[in-house]
């Protein structure tokens, strides 16, 4: 990969993924994905908690880990099936129920925006049509962001291919770049891609999220000069 440097101006990247950080996407992920699998397989009983082991790892693994809750066993054909019926589940909830950004992610949005020596992407494990609902339904200024979905890449996470990506396009090393995630495989993603993360609380607690520069329970609590901070101690 090749990266375009300023040698007039350092640039910074600034990384969002979008579930369970630009708004608050885990609630719903939970709730479509039980009556998913109640519909397709007449599994009972499933709890939000049972996909704790999927989460910030894509549609296939966040519904693996709630059937591996209950010793459902599923092919890879029916978890295809099953992820396929939840995006299009999700989409119409989404549609149906806005769900507003998280507090401070639009403040530090435009915040970045509005600065010449700052680069913005989205980079998401979801698909472009779910990730697009998502940014939409939170009034998210994408169209004016790099923007990496899932669908585009090969490798999930933990594998550093999403946030790699992200930096390639933006023209920016990845150690110029923090990645803000919600979750420990996100987290373990922006690491190895040799950015700094910040982590918020949305989804997991602290202590899941130690590999981070920083954890969070707000994006109100940050602003671009500590973004600047974190990437030049780091440096």
């Amino acid at each position: 990969m090749c990266y375009m440097l300023n040698a007039m101006e350092k640039l910074y990247g600034l990384i969002f993924d979008v579930d369970g950080v630009i708004a608050d996407t885990e609630p719903v992920n939970a709730r479509v994905t039980i009556r998913v699998l109640d519909d397709m397989f007449g599994l009972k009983g499933v709890r939000a908690e049972d996909f704790d082991a999927g989460i910030g790892k894509g549609a296939e693994k966040y519904v693996q880990a709630g059937a591996d809750s209950h010793g459902l066993a599923l092919t890879e054909e029916q978890i295809t099936a099953a992820a396929d019926l939840r995006e299009r589940y999700l989409i119409e909830t989404i549609q149906a129920e806005p769900l507003p950004a998280f507090a401070g992610v639009l403040e530090l949005i435009n915040a970045a925006l509005e600065r010449d020596d700052f680069r913005l992407a989205i980079a998401t494990s979801a698909s472009l049509e779910l990730s697009r609902a998502i940014l939409e339904s939170a009034k998210i200024p994408y169209r004016q962001m790099v923007y990496v979905n899932g669908s585009e890449i090969k490798r999930k996470k933990p594998d550093p291919e999403l946030f790699l990506t992200a930096a390639n396009r933006m023209g920016i090393e990845p150690a110029l770049c923090v990645v803000i995630e919600d979750a420990p495989s996100g987290v373990q993603a922006a690491r190895a891609a040799g950015s700094r993360c910040i982590a918020v609380t949305n989804s997991v607690s602290a202590d899941q999220l130690q590999l981070a520069d920083v954890a969070c329970d707000s994006l109100e609590k940050i602003d671009t000069e500590k973004i600047i901070s974190l990437i030049e101690n780091n440096s």
